[in-house]
């Protein structure tokens, strides 16, 4: 097994090379030994609650990585619900749902066609990471030297579309005005779960790649501009009040709106702030440090309580959790629900921008013309190889600043501010830098360039 296939937060390489079946029974009997030690007082008599579920993407070589890891699982003697092929946030809803230990999602998300992982849940979907159990995990892995055992664990197949559906439409607003919206399913996940979940609503829906073949029309990863493309012109095509494109396995999203402009991350958290409140006055909400200072004065403006935190979904989570937040949103297109166990879901984010459209009465431009008051960079990487060294030496630089260290430096000053943090498997280091003017973004971005050398390709 290789090592290297062990992220930050979940498990990810290329099929066969890095990640085969003889892994993922590996990883499978090694998560059945790890999950279920974390779960305490189990309910006597209730299988589900030492049991693990198990879902699995689109991809060709999901199907045989999933049916291996189920039986690493049931070599341990702990019970499998297997879901068949679902969207990651509906492996969210069924481990809160059906009240078992864990699950684990078989999926690459937007990692192009050759590539496949695993993401592991505890119980309440809580994310496995490097620090939260996959270190573990990885080494009862490794120490594996075969991959025999009787399947003695419980195996049981269900469908929960039907529930799922009930949970995600619950907060859609009744007598919703028909909309038109035009929707790149990436050749992923959403293929399956949009049609399934909004047939019967009052939404028209253009369908871009929602086959699955294997392959992708373009990689899954909605955060390249040039992976809108499809969706972009849909939109314009055919009038649609705005686009969505999802990744692979539809936990981000990134919209677009009547004119195929694209709406940033942020400015979709900043978008939603007031929506929040209004349904939970004087809440928390959570939003990663690279995010547009609008998402705080929005907060702030509207009665909320700013929780800026780190970039990475189990860092959002615990925080969501730790502040009983509403609401959440990250600068990668995941976006996080108190009503969704505190977990993403790009499909939950996908409901409450048809609400908030609807309430609005307004074209989806118009709604986020008054957000776009700042000039951004947007996400610049920067080859380095003393990483630390050199955030130091940016913080010496710009010390008359207000300086902290979350992530990596954060710099503010009252017209400008900049978030440099380092890459955690690559010798990069990322740069988010956002100024009052785009005349000021030109000239500080300038001056960090010197600093940093030229911005890597």
């Amino acid at each position: 097994m290789n090592p290297e296939i062990f992220k930050a937060y979940d498990i990810r390489g290329i099929y066969p090379d890095d990640l085969n079946e003889d892994d993922a029974w590996k990883i499978g009997h090694a998560t059945a030994r790890f999950l279920p030690s974390l779960v305490k007082g189990y309910e006597r008599g209730r299988a589900e609650a030492t049991a693990l579920c198990v879902g699995r993407d689109m991809r060709t070589h999901s199907e045989p990585l999933a049916q291996s890891l189920i039986a690493g699982i049931r070599s341990a003697g702990v019970g499998v619900i297997d879901l068949g092929m679902i969207d990651t946030p509906q492996m969210y809803f069924a481990i809160n749902h059906l009240g078992t230990s864990g699950g684990v999602q078989v999926t690459a998300s937007h990692n192009p066609a050759k590539y496949n992982g695993l993401k592991i849940s505890g119980k309440g979907a809580i994310p496995i990471g490097i620090d939260t159990g996959l270190k573990e995990i990885k080494h009862l892995a490794t120490a594996l030297l075969h991959t025999k055992g009787n399947p003695t664990g419980a195996l049981e197949h269900r469908e929960l579309w039907a529930e799922y559906q009930k949970h995600v439409l619950q907060f859609l607003q009744p007598n919703l005005r028909k909309k038109k919206v035009a929707i790149d399913a990436s050749n992923g996940m959403a293929g399956a779960a949009v049609p399934r979940l909004f047939g019967d609503l009052p939404v028209g829906i253009v369908p871009i790649n929602f086959e699955h073949t294997g392959q992708f029309k373009h990689d899954p990863d909605p955060l390249k501009e040039k992976n809108l493309a499809q969706v972009r012109a849909a939109v314009k095509k055919d009038n649609c009040d705005f686009g969505v494109c999802f990744d692979g396995d539809a936990d981000r999203m990134i919209l677009v709106d009547e004119h195929g402009a694209t709406i940033s991350c942020d400015l979709l958290t900043a978008l939603l702030v007031p929506y929040f409140l209004e349904r939970k006055p004087k809440s928390a909400i959570v939003y990663d440090l690279r995010s547009s200072r609008v998402v705080m004065e929005e907060i702030i403006k509207g009665g909320g309580t700013p929780r800026r935190e780190r970039v990475g979904h189990s860092f959002m989570k615990k925080a969501m959790r730790d502040t009983h937040a509403i609401f959440g949103g990250e600068l990668s297109g995941h976006y996080y629900y108190e009503q969704n166990f505190y977990a993403d879901s790009a499909l939950f984010t996908l409901v409450h921008t048809l609400n908030v459209l609807d309430a609005g009465g307004k074209p989806l431009s118009e709604l986020i013309h008054p957000l776009r008051r700042y000039a951004g960079s947007g996400e610049i990487n920067f080859k380095v190889d003393d990483k630390e060294g050199k955030m130091e030496e940016l913080a010496r630089r710009y010390s008359e600043g207000q300086v902290d260290y979350l992530d990596g430096v954060t710099v503010g000053f009252k017209e400008w501010w900049f978030n440099c943090r380092p890459s955690n498997t690559e010798p990069l280091l990322r740069l988010n830098v956002e100024a009052r003017t785009p005349e000021l973004l030109k000239e500080k971005l300038a001056e960090l360039e010197q600093m940093l050398g030229k911005a890597a390709q």
